[in-house]
C-alpha cells in the first residue's frame, strides 16, 4: 500500500517562509514512475490545486494564487516531493495535502490522484 506522509507546515507571519516535505513509501521502486502535486483545503472550502510534477520533474505546474511564491520539486532518489513557500499571505492558510497522481504527468484536479496523505496544516498569521 503506497503511503504519503506530510511534514513541515506549522504557524508563521505573513511574508515568511515555510518549506513542505512529502515521504512517500510502498511497495516497489516506482515512486520516480508518477507525477505528484500538493492541493490545499481552507475550512469550509473544496480542496484547492497548488502545485504539480511531473515524474522527472522536468514538467511543473501551479496555481494561479502561488505562482512566483512557491516552488515544486522533488528527490526521486529519496522518495520525497516539496513544496518551498515564500511570501506566504494569511489566505494561504489552509491544510497541505500531497497526492500521487494516476500517471507520470502533470494532474491539475483531484480526480487525477489516486493517492492522498493525511496532511499538515499551514497557518499564516497577519
Amino acid at each position: 500500500q503506497v503511503q504519503l506522509v506530510e511534514s513541515g507546515g506549522g504557524l508563521v507571519v505573513a511574508g515568511g517562509s515555510l518549506r513542505l516535505s512529502c515521504a512517500a513509501s510502498g511497495p516497489g521502486r516506482t515512486f520516480g514512475a508518477y507525477g505528484m502535486g500538493w492541493f490545499r483545503q481552507a475550512p469550509g472550502k473544496e480542496r484547492e490545486f497548488v502545485a504539480a510534477i511531473s515524474r522527472s520533474g522536468g514538467n511543473t505546474l501551479y496555481g494561479d494564487s502561488v505562482k512566483g511564491r512557491f516552488t515544486i520539486s522533488r528527490d526521486n532518489a529519496n522518495n520525497r516531493v516539496y513544496l518551498q513557500m515564500n511570501s506566504l499571505k494569511p489566505e494561504d492558510t489552509a491544510v497541505y495535502y500531497c497526492g500521487r497522481c494516476s500517471g507520470s504527468g502533470v494532474g491539475v484536479t483531484v480526480r487525477d490522484y489516486t493517492y492522498w496523505g493525511q496532511g499538515t496544516q499551514v497557518t499564516v498569521s497577519s
